[in-house]
């Protein structure tokens, strides 16, 4: 199986970033939102991107408009009927997630493969909303995607081997490190992570220390780039309560119950960076 032309749907955050990787490994590109605001800022975003490494003399301006040229904008859906490889970066909602893909099935051509950036939701469950459930798999992208190496591949209960071999092969030519990883809640990454940040929100909650004594801790004593409170607003606390939910219902082990402090936060609309308030208060 050949991927040539891959649709990218979400240009946020992670999709835009997946839609750059994809375009400047050569890969033509159509990155799809519901709205044009958002593709606007999602190609503002990459843009961006791409002449801060021209500025650094790690690309040329012609590398920089070829990259471009390969991306499209998409608004509807059915552009999806000529792509090898849809990578889903939607929101973090099962349902959506489920509908997105039972539409992608009846749309995509039949040999496509429908990939899933979830960072924590069954790609089991997801499948199943398709009749293809042996052409579905997750690619857990990290977060900045053009920085970031670790992409985790995530098998369903149907993936199929040759299915599996593409995606890893695939993932390479992003200049990606693929790992593979069974189909558990959270995977790896967010069942190791998540339960440490929740920890370390228990921590404030308890009063043990301040904020910015447990992010020190972290990043002087265990040499983490950052302490997991700052981390935590980066992610997006809605984002880290909705994967600690989703590990505590899969598992329906209280390990992993989401501290009230951070339920508190989310309720209060302190989401983090991306709201100006978080565990620390942002400007602009």
């Amino acid at each position: 199986m050949n991927i040539q032309k891959v649709m990218v749907i979400g240009a946020g955050q992670m999709g835009s970033g997946i839609a750059q990787v994809c375009a400047m490994a050569g890969y033509d590109v159509k990155l799809h939102d519901l709205k044009q605001e958002y593709l606007d800022r999602g190609f503002s975003t990459i843009t961006k991107n791409l002449t801060r490494q021209v500025d650094k003399g790690r690309m040329s301006e012609d590398d920089k408009a070829a990259i471009l040229g390969r991306l499209t904008p998409s608004l509807d859906l059915q552009n999806a009927s000529d792509v090898d490889l849809v990578i889903e970066a939607a929101v973090e909602n099962m349902d959506i997630k489920t509908k997105l893909f039972s539409q992608l099935d009846e749309i995509a051509p039949q040999n496509a493969i429908l990939a899933t950036n979830t960072s924590s939701l069954p790609i089991t469950e997801i499948a199943a909303a398709t009749k293809r459930p042996e052409k579905v798999i997750g690619m857990h992208f990290m977060n900045p995607v053009p920085v970031m190496k670790l992409v985790e591949i995530i098998r369903g209960l149907a993936t199929a081997d040759e299915v599996y071999q593409v995606i890893e092969d695939m993932t390479k030519t992003l200049n990606k490190v693929p790992v593979e990883v069974n189909d558990f809640p959270g995977f790896v990454s967010n069942r190791i992570l998540m339960p440490m940040i929740n920890e370390a929100i228990y921590t404030l909650y308890e009063g043990v220390a301040t904020k910015e004594a447990i992010d020190e801790v972290m990043k002087l004593g265990m040499n983490h780039p950052m302490g997991p409170l700052t981390l935590a607003d980066f992610i997006g606390l809605d984002t880290c309560l909705y994967i600690m939910e989703t590990l505590h219902e899969g598992f329906g082990d209280d390990k992993y119950r989401p501290c009230p402090l951070l339920r508190k936060y989310v309720k209060a609309g302190w989401l983090g960076k991306k709201s100006g308030r978080g565990f620390y208060t942002y400007e602009g």
